[in-house]
């Protein structure tokens, strides 16, 4: 693992996007090469009166620009503060934190499953695929969300080529239900011989998708989302229970874990 280092960044864009969702691009930043799917940043707010960084996944780097992009959607007082920034606003990074996804085989059917705010390491990760010469056409991208503002970068992802799935719980755009469901029926009609899967989004779409996968064969990995007060293994504030017994910090030892691996 790279170690991490703390610098001072600017905002260079803002995004709003829809439903208090935000892009927003900072750089210079000297780490932007070294950023990889699956990991994070530890972003610290501005001011003084929010102690603890908040941690958040890369969505995109352009190392050419020394720059990398992050989505959120405002939820407390952290994000609501990330959301009222403007261009030119100093923030300061500590990265690259956490693990990476590891690649599939080319030529595998890639899956990935997307829930809410878990979709920047997967959007990520297709972009990545996409510009190391994967057919887009074996990358399956299953995006679920509660409704069609939910449902972010349609076309970012189109324009990708690869096979998009978007799936509502209230049937406003894309598919009616459960992201996991049309999932099941995926992985049932292809079968898992040559099949990877990957997953990022709230527990209980993960718990679904890693239940789904040990019951039909399926091999792959999850991002978890966890509280990270520290973001490097010290504060304990992520420890998850791994179903082999013990337990494991998701800053450090994940946020990418094999599928089976934690018990959800």
């Amino acid at each position: 693992m790279t170690k991490p280092t703390a610098e001072d960044t600017c905002l260079i864009k803002k995004r709003s996007l829809a439903n208090d969702y935000f892009a927003i691009t900072l750089g210079p930043y000297s780490r932007v090469s070294q950023l990889r799917p699956g990991q994070f940043v530890h972003i610290l707010m501005p001011g003084t009166d929010i102690m603890f960084r908040r941690a958040f996944s890369i969505a995109s780097t352009k190392p050419e620009h020394k720059s990398f992009e992050i989505l959120f959607k405002v939820f407390g007082r952290g994000t609501a503060k990330l959301g009222r920034l403007h261009k030119g606003d100093k923030l300061n990074v500590l990265g690259p934190l956490g693990n990476t996804f590891t690649w599939p085989r080319k030529g595998a059917t890639c899956v990935m499953v997307a829930g809410g705010i878990g979709f920047p390491p997967l959007l990520f990760m297709a972009e990545q695929m996409v510009s190391k010469g994967y057919d887009p056409k074996s990358i399956h991208f299953f995006y679920g969300g509660r409704t069609s503002a939910d449902i972010l970068e349609r076309t970012r992802l189109r324009k990708l080529g690869i096979r998009f799935h978007p799936v509502t719980e209230d049937g406003s755009y894309g598919a009616w239900g459960m992201v996991t469901e049309p999932v099941t029926e995926f992985i049932r009609d292809h079968g898992t011989k040559r099949l990877r899967l990957y997953g990022c989004g709230p527990e209980a779409m993960l718990r679904a998708t890693n239940e789904l996968a040990l019951r039909l064969g399926a091999k792959g990995q999850l991002s978890l989302e966890a509280p990270m007060p520290c973001g490097v293994g010290i504060c304990l504030g992520c420890v998850v229970p791994l179903t082999a017994g013990g337990h494991a910090r998701v800053c450090v030892d994940g946020p990418v874990f094999d599928i089976g691996e934690v018990a959800l």
